[in-house]
């Protein structure tokens, strides 16, 4: 699965095609029948007849990201090579995506396509401009879009392995995107399924059932707001600061985090996460991870 990321008008189609192409050109080529086999998929607003409209209002785009996502979903396998070509400026939906990849043991990364704002609204002018029926965002919806957008870390599971693409580049580092989904001549790439996406039953542990797996996320999940809410009531005026839980820590951020932006947060992570069955010690560790991504 290879994830398009950027802001609107960045180049993001122009950038999957290129990989599209490339990598159309390197199954062609491919003795190897374990690469020959391999299709590409491409998915974008254009191939499941989504307007730019839809980003106008918050329910409409939230039905364009779940057709993205159901479209992805049903085209991901280990012969097929999905490139996501939309928006996905959302962190939490990029999760999703690589939680996806994962429970069909297929590879992922994020490519971030990086044209600065300023040259992504003149382009987005010219667009708008021609003829060009799929061309450009109106404005509104443009600065909305470039200011919500949360660009790609690498240093999370989720966008790692993460391939900026400059604008002046010509071409986007193809061959190692290659590597690091399809894996170098005579060593295919391996994806081994982790907890966060495939029930491990062990010996000595039966399997959760769903109402106690549920249970297990919204307790966990809640224990730890409220650690954050207890240390905030204790360090009243202090900056930043960590919150120990368990054998793990919590970074804060410099200023207070609000009872409510941690419930939104974790609503989040419990809607990601409601069909994953995780470990209870995954569960914690999960969520502080992504507290953590979400306060940077």
């Amino acid at each position: 699965l290879i994830i398009i990321s950027g802001y609107p008008s960045s180049g993001k189609t122009y950038r999957s095609n290129q990989l599209a192409d490339f990598f159309d050109s390197k199954i062609k080529a491919a003795s190897d029948p374990r690469i020959s086999r391999l299709g590409v998929v491409r998915i974008n607003d254009q191939t499941l007849g989504l307007s730019r409209d839809v980003y106008r209002e918050a329910r409409s785009e939230k039905d364009a990201r779940a057709a993205e996502y159901s479209a992805i979903k049903r085209a991901l396998g280990r012969d097929t090579i999905v490139i996501a070509d939309g928006m996905n400026y959302i962190k939490g939906f990029r999760y999703q995506l690589y939680c996806e990849s994962k429970a069909v043991q297929t590879p992922s990364c994020v490519i971030h396509v990086g044209t600065p704002p300023e040259k992504c609204k003149e382009i987005n002018s010219e667009l708008r401009a021609s003829e060009n029926q799929h061309g450009g965002y109106p404005a509104d919806i443009f600065d909305n879009l470039v200011f919500r957008y949360e660009e790609p870390n690498g240093m999370t599971r989720w966008d790692s392995p993460l391939f900026t693409v400059p604008y002046d580049d010509a071409m986007p580092p193809c061959e190692a995107i290659w590597d690091a989904m399809i894996g170098t001549e005579g060593e295919l790439k391996k994806v081994k399924p982790n907890q966060a996406t495939v029930m491990q039953a062990k010996k000595q542990q039966k399997p959760a059932t769903e109402s106690d797996y549920l249970y297990e996320l919204d307790r966990t999940t809640q224990e730890i707001v409220n650690a954050i809410l207890s240390w905030q009531k204790e360090h009243v005026g202090e900056t930043g600061g960590q919150v120990a839980v368990g054998n793990q820590a919590i970074e804060l951020p410099t200023s207070p985090v609000a009872l409510p932006q941690l419930q939104r947060i974790r609503r989040q992570f419990i809607s990601m996460n409601r069909q994953h069955n995780l470990a209870k010690s995954r569960i914690q560790s999960s969520f502080i991870e992504y507290l953590t991504s979400s306060f940077s």
